[in-house]
């Protein structure tokens, strides 16, 4: 792995808290991700499952953690299953975790290898009334393929069947969505790198240059600073691109007059940031464009104002509508018929800012968080506003990633990385 060691501690925490949740006579089980086929013999780059790897640090395939907190073995509360590693291996593929440095990561004590694995489940399923079963139960996800760990449920259901099923993902989808102060370093160092990209890019933008030239440069970056990827398909897109809210062929040339609306960001230890900059090809904006920038900039800022503790998700978005209201109508994009003539399940600003303002955010992108209950202090969430003018051929987003506080405002996580217009300018002509 490129990122440094992560301390244990914060697994052992997760571990306890969701272990906390479970009935008395309830087991749990995580799996590792599929490394899923390209063609041949090739493969994409394995991505560890994110729960998996919440409640163990384990970033490794073929991977499966067991919690029983009510096993009459004291050593059988916590147990990891690796794939068990030889010289072969080493040599063709590098060496893979052992038992010590299993612990080491974890700060789980126990750990066999995966073909003692079903002996050790039957045993220890004996003691337990309940099984939590983890599946993916994100309210954006799509699923159109059976994963590893469906499959394993699969194995579960049909090997059990007489065991009471309970879900995983309701005890997962809230302390994943409130982060521990580790998380938040691991947050903020992906944060920092992403600071580090977009000004590497702010001196290379000129007149001329390709959207995949601009994405070479973050990449570039961001592998100098131990992030292995981008944390989410990046989005460079210039000119009229930047009103297809998911562009992502990034192979057009940027040309003076335009602007380049950016959507990147770095992860690092499996963690996302998550940033949108718009910024001008010739370094300078124009009157309209500083128009429309600054008044995305003001919605942005009070938007985040609002995110505090005991807020409300759905109230929130709807107040942040109504501040996009006011600045649309100040720009006159909108006019008063048209307010007076919205209705609720289509309001006027939606027309010019048709997505919602923030989400969740951690060790996914868009993370694992429970909208129907307020806001909670250190949960981490986008902040993204944004005017699309197709007519004008330009579009401006802008976004931040911050944490909410016990009170006052939230914590910016990207107060380092420039949004101003005077700064984005002068660091462009400098």
């Amino acid at each position: 792995m490129k990122y440094d060691k992560i301390n244990s501690e914060l697994f052992v925490k997760n571990r306890n808290n969701f272990m906390s949740r479970m009935s008395e006579k309830g087991i749990a089980f995580f799996n590792s991700n599929d490394i899923y086929p390209v063609s041949a013999d090739s493969t994409l780059p394995f991505e560890q499952h994110r729960d998996i790897f919440y409640l163990s640090g384990v970033d490794q395939e073929e991977s499966v953690l067991m919690l029983c907190p009510g096993a009459s073995n004291p050593n059988h509360r916590e147990v990891l299953f690796l794939k068990e590693t030889d010289d072969h291996i080493a040599v063709w593929e590098g060496p893979k975790l052992n038992k010590k440095q299993a612990y080491e990561t974890s700060g789980i004590k126990t750990v066999y290898w995966l073909d003692e694995m079903e002996k050790v489940i039957d045993e220890v399923v004996k003691e337990c009334n309940d099984i939590y079963y983890n599946h993916n139960e994100h309210y954006r996800a799509k699923i159109e393929m059976e994963t590893r760990e469906e499959r394993f449920n699969k194995w579960l259901e049909n090997k059990f069947p007489n065991k009471t099923k309970k879900r995983s993902n309701p005890i997962l989808q809230h302390f994943r969505s409130i982060k521990d102060p580790i998380e938040l370093e691991l947050i903020q160092k992906a944060c920092d790198i992403t600071n580090k990209g977009f000004r590497r890019v702010l001196k290379f933008v000129k007149d001329g240059v390709w959207e995949y030239e601009i994405e070479a440069e973050f990449i570039h970056e961001f592998l100098r600073y131990r992030s292995k990827k981008f944390a989410y398909t990046p989005i460079i897109a210039s000119g009229n691109n930047a009103n297809i809210l998911h562009y992502i062929e990034n192979n057009k040339q940027c040309k003076n007059g335009e602007l380049i609306l950016m959507d990147v960001g770095a992860e690092y230890a499996n963690y996302s940031s998550d940033m949108t900059r718009t910024i001008p090809v010739s370094g300078r904006y124009s009157k309209r464009q500083k128009d429309i920038y600054n008044a995305v900039l003001r919605v942005k800022n009070d938007a985040t104002k609002m995110l505090i503790p005991g807020a409300d998700w759905n109230q929130y978005h709807i107040e942040v509508g109504k501040l996009m209201t006011s600045e649309l109508l100040g720009l006159g994009l909108l006019d008063k018929s048209d307010v007076q003539n919205e209705t609720k399940e289509k309001p006027a600003y939606k027309k010019y800012f048709m997505h919602g303002t923030s989400h969740h955010m951690g060790l996914d992108t868009h993370d694992y968080g429970l909208l129907d209950k307020p806001m909670q202090a250190n949960m981490v969430f986008t902040v993204e506003p944004g005017i699309y003018l197709p007519d004008e051929g330009f579009g401006v987003r802008l976004e931040d990633d911050v944490v909410i506080q016990e009170s006052g405002n939230p914590i910016n996580l990207m107060q380092n990385i420039p949004i101003e217009i005077e700064e984005i300018e002068e660091l462009m002509n400098s």
